[in-house]
């Protein structure tokens, strides 16, 4: 299964390349250009027809939150700092995986009401006794991501690691597959380094100067227990971006994709957050100023080895995106 196997490539950021191999043997027969540029961008290109036809720029981010080893204690045990945004409890206890298949547990060095989401207060035990043991099989520099199982839960909800955003690379494959020719020219930006600043969104951006940017990717859920407002509910169908802390969209195209949705009998829900961001930003930054928009999914437990999303709302934003880029837009 395509989600499943996405969700458990190996993809931390700045080491996407797995994830990056793998979509483009899945994209390979559906597109008419594949590169992939300096930074590990893979962009994946579909011609339109179309007379009047724009330039869409639609961006997954690839790259999922993990971890890196800065320390070999003399005890064996691993140090590390976080390579994105975790919290500290989320990733106590867990267990993670590095990419030559070893795995650890994670712990304190301290009692954990003591560490504070202080990172160098927590270390890894991959059951060696001695520096040397570790340095067999880890060294300083290497990246693990959280274990996560992929499972189908009740009420067709799914739980996996990665889900932020390998539901958004999901998506684009899906929809690539979907549009046949659209109307504009397409432009799939499966981006790295999303989670330490959208670094691979900036420089896609720069090279395509599009005319629409659209950024895949999950939003936060607030349908559970949390510590964030707002109304991001599972089952209510795909989200069409308003704004975050880093992009508002702009008016003409939210205003076009529920136009979109209406017409394609597609359910939608309105995306706000207070806290996170997507490509968006960067793309929406580019150049001298691009329009920019978002398609989402409602994620609960983001940035953990437990996600879970709703598959009727993937296939909305599925849908969504094939339809989306083949409507005629009017602006200069």
């Amino acid at each position: 299964m395509l989600l499943k196997e996405l969700t458990q490539a190996f993809g931390v950021s700045g080491y996407e390349s797995e994830v990056r191999d793998y979509i483009k043997n899945v994209v390979k027969d559906y597109a008419d250009e594949i590169m992939v540029d300096a930074i590990g961008n893979l962009i994946v290109c579909k011609k339109g027809y179309g007379k009047d036809k724009k330039k869409i720029m639609a961006a997954a981010h690839m790259d999922e939150i993990g971890i890196q080893v800065t320390k070999i204690e003399s005890s064996g045990i691993i140090k590390f700092k976080p390579l994105g945004f975790l919290w500290a409890e989320t990733t106590y206890m867990s267990r993670v995986r590095f990419r030559n298949g070893v795995i650890g547990i994670v712990n304190s060095t301290t009692t954990f009401e003591n560490v504070k989401n202080d990172f160098t207060k927590l270390c890894i035990d991959i059951g060696v006794k001695s520096k040397e043991e570790a340095e067999e099989f880890v060294k300083v520099g290497d990246v693990a991501s959280y274990i996560g199982e992929y499972a189908e839960l009740k009420g067709n909800n799914i739980t996996a690691k990665a889900l932020d955003n390998r539901v958004g690379c999901y998506v684009m494959i899906r929809a690539l597959m979907e549009m046949g020719t659209p109307y504009n020219d397409v432009y799939l930006v499966f981006t790295v380094q999303e989670e330490l600043g959208c670094r691979g969104a900036k420089a896609a951006a720069e090279r395509l100067n599009p005319d629409i940017g659209i950024a895949v990717d999950i939003t936060p859920a607030h349908d559970y227990p949390c510590d964030l407002e707002g109304s991001n509910t599972l089952g209510e169908g795909g989200g069409i971006k308003i704004s975050d802390p880093s992009v508002i969209c702009d008016e003409y195209l939210v205003d076009e994709m529920v136009k979109c949705c209406k017409e394609n009998n597609i359910k939608y829900q309105f995306d706000v957050i207070a806290k996170g961001g997507t490509d968006a930003s960067s793309i929406n930054l580019s150049n001298y100023g691009v329009r920019a928009c978002g398609i989402t999914v409602a994620t609960r437990y983001p940035h953990g080895p437990n996600s879970m999303v709703n598959m009727d709302d993937v296939e909305a934003a599925v849908k969504l995106l094939s339809r989306y880029v083949s409507r005629e837009f009017k602006f200069e």
